[in-house]
């Protein structure tokens, strides 16, 4: 069976909806998980992190698992708890983020006994992380994760996800961005993140990921994704109505990956990805209903 790691944390949600919010269980890395096992049911989907030992921190557990996603590799860690965010969205289904997530037991993922252990990882098919999950780490962990990728051929999709709020400068999220996409097998960015990440143009982005070794796809919204490696001439349908964008890259992501590690072809992976993402953003929150 094919064994996918997604590598990240998992926080508590709060969509807000006027004064009142609905609490719900999200993370960028585990929407992706989470779409990605929902559009292979088959292939086995493990999440990576940290939780503390409190009960919202077994709350997040348990909805992990009831997602079918394997919770083994996460790592408890007594005293500690998860992150929080609040989610508020515009008329026009656009969003903004309310994070308290400095303490966050996710921040202490792979440090054991002074030092770094990415042994968790062996023997998974596919590793996936973004760069929210780099950006939470300390930087002396996310130098020995570069390391460690660039010393095992395991299968390795990205994507660079840039919230600046989350990184010491923008130069460091330039410098991690730039070492994993020359180490990404597959490659998922979006053009507004590397847009903001990189100062450059939409053509400029677009012209860098043509040029792009490995596979993978540009996000571009509604326009529909850029397909890298592998010339994809297709048109895609924008959602009917737009509620509430969070979610969409990741949804992109996991049905997208979840095409490709069923040996699906690039068009198809694309498509899924694409329709995926476009019905999540007709629903509120970061997880649909099935």
């Amino acid at each position: 069976m094919t064994r996918v790691a997604c590598i990240g944390e998992a926080m508590i949600e709060l969509s807000m909806q006027g004064t009142t919010a609905q609490v719900g269980v999200a993370g960028d890395t585990l929407n992706t998980a989470i779409y990605l096992k929902r559009a292979a049911r088959d292939v086995s989907v493990d999440y990576v992190t940290c939780l503390g030992d409190d009960p919202f921190s077994e709350q997040i557990r348990a909805f992990i698992g009831a997602q079918g996603i394997g919770c083994a590799a996460i790592r408890t860690i007594e005293g500690k708890s998860p992150g929080l965010y609040a989610i508020t969205t515009t008329d026009a289904g656009e969003r903004s983020f309310t994070y308290w997530r400095s303490a966050s037991a996710a921040r202490d993922l792979f440090q054991a006994d002074g030092g770094y252990d990415f042994d968790l990882l062996a023997g998974y098919d596919l590793i996936y992380l973004s760069g929210i999950t780099m950006a939470i780490l300390p930087h002396a962990v996310r130098l020995a994760l570069i390391d460690w990728l660039a010393d095992t051929p395991v299968r390795f999709a990205y994507d660079s996800n840039y919230r600046p709020k989350l990184w010491e400068d923008r130069q460091t999220a330039q410098e991690v961005t730039q070492a994993l996409w020359a180490r990404a097998d597959i490659a998922l960015p979006s053009i507004d993140d590397e847009m903001a990440l990189f100062e450059e143009t939409e053509a400029d982005v677009a012209a860098r990921f043509a040029a792009y070794p490995g596979g993978g796809a540009l996000k571009r919204g509604e326009t529909g994704p850029l397909s890298l490696a592998d010339p994809v001439d297709q048109t895609y349908t924008p959602a009917t109505r737009v509620v509430d964008t969070t979610a969409a890259g990741d949804s992109f992501n996991g049905g997208y990956l979840g095409a490709l590690v069923q040996g699906k072809p690039q068009a198809e992976a694309l498509r899924a990805g694409h329709d995926c993402a476009a019905r999540v953003v007709q629903h509120r929150g970061a997880i649909i209903p099935e």
